[in-house]
């Protein structure tokens, strides 16, 4: 007898268009790099969509998320509107971050999206700190902390490990691990080549998860929020997922062979979503095609609003930079 899903078609449903969203926005944003419509550095998610969508049925709207500089599809898969996201990659006033933060500098109070952030590991601490903040002030919200395979070198990555495990804080750390910290390879870094077991020195709970499942991701973030809002203290997950791209749009990712990067795509998370749905019957080719112009036409709609959209007013140049109060003569 042929097992069920434990998972429902709404469910299956949401993740193949949030990811499908997720993907046309960043195969767009590649373009528009190329059309130097986007500047500065671009790093795309394709490949990875099944670590977002997948935690955002295991979350809570309220929970907070922090991630790295490959941080355009997490707060789109939050919530985000992807016109502000796209308004931002354009460096225009209408972007989450108003135009000031770019490609690696998201941000989204509204939706408790915390960056995008351009120093390698400097979103470890933070999102420690976030935590604490809320085991503070006794609300159960838990933090998402999201890093890729090279941040875990940083020392910040072990001090925040410890703290976090000794304070008994509401956060998940995230280990994307897509197999290469840019260019390098993780066996070069070092002899510990399952990541999720640095935890394990801190007795954190440390699991390696396939990041390219939907289903995987959500069952382990599911059960690590819940003993996290137990006040059980943090978990440590390794996504293990793969970038079909270079690291950044200037990366040619010539260290990889095509063959490998192949033989990754036929565990395309989209198409192992989409394949449930069809075995299911739970969507016709008619709808497939139906969500595909939804998204697309989505996308055009955002790169229209980012094209349209002004540029930040020079005036704004020292806002939410410094405090007037601690530095006034900044604002001379």
């Amino acid at each position: 007898m042929e097992k069920k899903s434990v998972f429902d078609q709404k469910t299956y449903r949401y993740w193949y268009k949030s990811m499908l969203l997720m993907r046309r926005f960043e195969e767009k944003a590649g373009q528009l790099y190329i059309q130097q419509k986007i500047r500065g550095f671009c790093h795309l998610y394709i490949g990875q969509e099944a670590i977002a969508a997948g935690a955002e049925t295991a979350i809570r709207k309220e929970d907070r998320i922090i991630t790295a500089y490959r941080d355009h599809a997490l707060p789109i898969a939050h919530g985000v509107e992807a016109k502000y996201i796209m308004a931002e990659l354009f460096a225009k006033a209408t972007g989450c971050s108003k135009g000031k933060g770019g490609s690696m500098h998201m941000f989204s109070k509204e939706h408790n999206f915390f960056g995008g952030h351009g120093i390698v590991g400097g979103q470890i601490p933070l999102g420690a700190g976030i935590a604490f903040a809320d085991k503070y002030n006794g609300n159960d919200r838990v933090t998402l902390c999201y890093m890729g395979d090279g941040a875990v070198r940083q020392g910040a990555f072990h001090e925040t490990l410890n703290m976090a495990m000794l304070w008994k804080l509401p956060v998940l750390f995230i280990i994307e691990n897509n197999g290469y910290a840019m260019g390098t390879s993780v066996e070069r870094t070092s002899t510990v080549h399952e990541l999720y077991k640095m935890g394990l020195s801190y007795a954190i709970p440390s699991f390696a998860v396939d990041g390219m499942s939907c289903e995987a991701v959500h069952q382990a973030i599911a059960a690590a929020t819940d003993q996290a809002r137990k006040g059980n203290g943090p978990a440590l997950l390794e996504m293990k997922t793969y970038r079909y791209r270079g690291h950044s749009m200037s990366d040619p990712a010539s260290y990889r062979s095509k063959e490998e990067v192949e033989a990754h795509k036929k565990q395309d998370p989209i198409e192992l979503v989409l394949a449930t749905l069809k075995k299911n019957k739970w969507i016709t080719d008619k709808e497939i095609e139906a969500e595909e112009a939804s998204v697309k036409a989505e996308v055009e709609a955002s790169v229209r609003f980012a094209d349209e959209s002004p540029y930040p007013d020079p005036s704004e140049l020292y806002k939410d930079v410094y405090s007037q109060a601690d530095y006034p003569y900044i604002l001379d």
